[in-house]
């Protein structure tokens, strides 16, 4: 029977969106579920396998489906499993493949969220035709999808690329998720603006600013957005310093992989020229002069949900 549809799903820390995807790379219909209301597995996977019949019904049977492919966390392409994602609430090592193949009756693959969002990136947005490329997801997490040569890096053992955990301050460094000190995740994720903020605000006491205007606690990276564009100098200036050591990060990104660009996905590229003029400064400033005007820096020209499903259901097409 010819199989002309694969499934798409994005597993991110707060959401996970699904798409039955068909042979041109059109999301034909869509559903979602909260990632994080489910503190147990089993819970999730059940409610994710439900999304998934929903999706499907109306456009195909299950027979006329391919594959399922998933971007998750910290998901290692050669094992199908989830293994110690830290902006997960399910602990230790997942065995997600199966587990939903189980569920589902149709094959499972996964890989890592960001190497999801490369793949889309490179089929169908802003990478087609490049070689060579680093996509970072800027949104709960820092993750990141390189690709050398046309192919995606992962490592000997699955987990190449995380390069959201690298060390940025190795003093007084900021407590990240992973348990480590100083991670660039730390710092200039959305959830990293959102400490950021809270910083500036303690330690700012006189600084005005309609960030005040909000518990401290609930504030969001998209509180610290809708004030920077409303013209608010602190809310300005945290995206300056999130951008600047963003910045610098990719300077040493491009050190070891010379790209012909990186490409910014996720909820923060939404912030357009906030967060990329002090990238762009940042990282020139910081490159060896053998890669200075060398490096591309550009957003994602997909939708940030369709990119990730995207590519993700590129996977479904390999799977046996």
């Amino acid at each position: 029977m010819d199989k002309p549809y694969v499934i798409g799903i994005d597993v991110g820390g707060t959401n996970t969106v699904v798409g039955i995807v068909d042979k041109r790379g059109q999301i034909l219909r869509s559903g979602s579920l909260k990632t994080a209301k489910h503190a147990n597995v089993e819970d999730y996977l059940d409610e994710l396998a439900e999304v998934i019949e929903d999706v499907i019904k109306d456009i195909a049977t299950k027979e006329q489906i391919k594959g399922i492919g998933a971007g998750t966390p910290n998901g290692n392409y050669f094992t199908g499993s989830i293994e110690f994602a830290p902006n997960l609430r399910w602990k230790g090592i997942i065995p997600f493949a199966q587990m939903l193949e189980e569920r589902v009756g149709i094959p499972v693959a996964l890989t890592n969220d960001a190497n999801a969002a490369a793949i889309g990136e490179m089929t169908y947005g802003a990478a087609r035709g490049m070689k060579d490329f680093i996509v970072i997801t800027l949104g709960t997490g820092v993750g990141s999808g390189i690709v050398v040569n046309g192919q995606l890096v992962y490592g000997h053992d699955g987990f190449a690329g995380e390069l959201g955990h690298v060390i940025m301050r190795r003093s007084n460094g900021r407590v990240c998720g992973c348990g480590r000190s100083g991670c660039l995740e730390a710092y200039t994720s959305a959830t990293g603006v959102a400490r950021t903020a809270r910083e500036y605000l303690e330690l700012q006491h006189d600084a005005k600013s309609q960030l005040r205007n909000i518990p401290i606690d609930e504030i969001t990276s998209k509180d610290v957005f809708d004030a920077a564009m409303a013209g608010d100098e602190m809310a300005k200036e945290i995206f300056r310093f999130t951008g600047e050591m963003l910045g610098e990060a990719f300077a040493d990104f491009v050190a070891f992989s010379s790209p012909e660009a990186i490409i910014l996905f996720g909820g923060l590229a939404k912030a357009g020229d906030l967060i990329m003029n002090p990238v762009r400064e940042s990282m020139e400033r910081n490159l060896l002069p053998i890669f200075k005007n060398k490096v591309k820096l550009l957003f994602s020209e997909l939708k940030e949900s369709d990119a990730a499903v995207l590519g993700a259901s590129a996977l479904g097409w390999e799977v046996r």
